[in-house]
């Protein structure tokens, strides 16, 4: 089959581009002497996850404990969940991914978090690997101090079904350094674990590194996302596998366009245009309905007609493939593969 012949919208995926994007990033990471753990996320397809790993990737990240059941059941060993894992059902689910020979690592940022995995673990067996999560600035989850980091790690290190780890934070960043430091100190003065520092953030490899990372996070670079690199000269060419494949399915007025993938096909993430039009990049993608993208024609020379099929790189590609079920691998115009999205929707 080609991918002409895909009925649309169509999610594909360039398999030599996407083969490209995760060999340079484990080769940078190489050059930098950090460990990659890459994070599924961006993908939710245990196929790919395991060509990451296939590559170097030390384990695996995942948002969602729905997400590391299905890497798990895709043959993956080691995750890494950077999340706080709340409530008896998902600790649950969590130990019994733990029981079936993963190795599961959680990063938290209380008591209570850890004391509600400990209490499951002790009831139903299993060993979680935890991770102190330090807020160094991003303004989401973690402990606000080095203080606080090691009064909960003396608070969690004896508590059974858990293995202190280290600390975690995300994104890195330089003004982080006084933060790491001082907690790296109370810790290794109390004689607390301290076998993993964990940062993140595509693009920031080296930066990870001096701040004392022992891994480093990252998932963005599998798509290399519209978003991201906009202005670069080689968008086309290098660093965007994924592309959306639309059909124009009217052709209202002068000037105008209409193609069959709206917000559920892109999703709906700001700001315009939506995304890169590969056979005609003056299209300009400007409104979208649920099931309409609207698209300003007004500067092509082009005369379009109902029927023709336009490929377009999304603003987000990682958005826009957790709405489909499917994700169609291609080398030249020949399809070689199709994944089911195994993750999409899975978050809780």
């Amino acid at each position: 089959m080609l991918i002409h012949d895909l009925e649309t919208p169509a999610v594909v995926c360039d398999l030599d581009k996407l083969a490209r994007n995760i060999d340079d990033m484990h080769e940078r990471c190489r050059t930098v002497g950090i460990p990659l753990r890459s994070h599924t996320k961006s993908n939710k397809i245990p196929e790919i996850a395991q060509m990451q790993l296939a590559a170097g990737s030390v384990g695996i990240c995942c948002q969602k404990v729905g997400e590391a059941e299905v890497m798990v059941a895709g043959g993956i060993r080691d995750v890494l969940l950077p999340y706080n894992i709340v409530g008896a059902a998902k600790t649950e689910r969590l130990l019994r991914l733990a029981r079936r020979g993963a190795t599961i690592t959680v990063a938290l940022d209380s008591r209570e978090t850890a004391q509600g995995i400990s209490t499951t673990a002790r009831q139903q067996g299993g060993t979680i690997r935890i991770l102190i999560e330090l807020d160094t600035g991003g303004k989401r989850c973690g402990v606000q101090s080095p203080q606080a980091a090691c009064d909960l790690a003396r608070q969690i290190v004896d508590l059974p079904g858990l293995e202190l780890q280290g600390i975690m934070t995300y994104p890195s960043r330089a003004e982080a350094q006084p933060f790491l430091d001082e907690t790296c100190a109370l810790f290794q003065q109390d004689g607390l674990p301290l076998h993993a520092i964990s940062l993140g953030g595509t693009g920031i490899e080296a930066l990870s590194k001096t701040l004392g990372a022992t891994e480093h996070r990252a998932g963005s670079y599998l798509w290399e996302g519209l978003d991201r690199i906009r202005s670069s000269a080689d968008l086309e060419d290098v660093r965007c596998p994924l592309r959306i494949i639309c059909t124009v399915v009217s052709t209202p007025a002068p000037g105008r366009i209409i193609i069959d993938g709206g917000m559920k096909t892109f999703c709906s993430y700001p700001p315009t245009p939506y995304g890169y039009c590969i056979e005609h990049p003056e299209l300009k993608i400007y409104a979208m309905s649920v099931e309409h993208g609207h698209v300003d024609a007004s500067t092509s020379a082009h005369r379009f007609q109902v029927g023709d099929r336009l490929t377009w790189i999304p603003l987000h590609q990682e958005m826009a493939l957790n709405l489909h079920d499917e994700l169609v691998g291609y080398r030249g115009e020949q399809v070689e593969v199709i994944w089911p999205v195994a993750g999409r929707g899975k978050v809780k």
